[in-house]
């Protein structure tokens, strides 16, 4: 199992160390080059397709203590149903508990935590959408509209409110239809889904 080193006592990084550059870039070449899940290219976006900005370095890894990519983008066997159903994000394992960053600033445009995606935040960013499912705590509605609450976490997020890059916006939990603690990420482009692997080695890339 890959261990991943704690961020919890740091600020809300905007660019990764230097001691973690080798490390991520290993970690996201070996998962795209290994294609554990055997997909054929009309499975998966390719890098390519994807728009590039002119810079990657304001985006944030979206998990603290991360231990492994646990499934990819894409067809796979669901560790629940058993049914061959499509994935539509990248799995990322981490201790119950462990703190979940915005991956871009953004717009909270949407909470909720009545579906499979347990607890799930969906934040837009220009023509970027990213959305956390699986966290911890609950939705509720206010006066102020819809609140995510993990109170033990220190997590009170409104559904409109605008997040920095990095800002701690959940915690991983078990929510929703889960087998263990993981963070469930998607990223959406002007409405088309995106393989976050994809973003992950372009940001490795641009770091080193």
């Amino acid at each position: 199992m890959l261990d991943f080193p704690p961020l919890g006592k740091q600020k809300p990084p905007k660019i990764f160390h230097k001691p973690y550059l080798t490390f991520f870039l290993i970690i996201g070449l070996t998962f795209g080059l290994l294609n554990p899940l055997g997909l054929s290219k009309n499975q998966s976006l390719q890098a390519q397709t994807i728009p590039v900005r002119a810079s990657w370095r304001q985006a944030s890894f979206p998990v603290e203590n991360f231990q492994a990519y646990t499934s990819g983008f894409g067809y796979r066997i669901h560790p629940v149903t058993g049914q061959r159903q499509f994935h539509g994000g990248l799995d990322l394992a981490a201790p119950l508990g462990s703190y979940v960053r915005s991956w871009w600033g953004g717009q909270i445009i949407h909470l909720s935590d009545h579906t499979a995606c347990g607890t799930m935040i969906k934040i837009r960013s220009g023509n970027w959408t990213h959305v956390y499912c699986h966290l911890m705590g609950s939705v509720e509605q206010t006066s102020q509209g819809l609140v995510l609450l993990d109170r033990s976490g220190g997590i009170i997020l409104r559904q409109g409110q605008n997040v920095p890059s990095g800002a701690r916006i959940g915690r991983v939990g078990m929510t929703g239809r889960t087998t263990g603690p993981h963070l469930h990420w998607e990223l959406r482009y002007k409405g088309d889904r995106i393989d976050p692997a994809d973003i992950l080695r372009q940001m490795f890339a641009q770091r080193t």
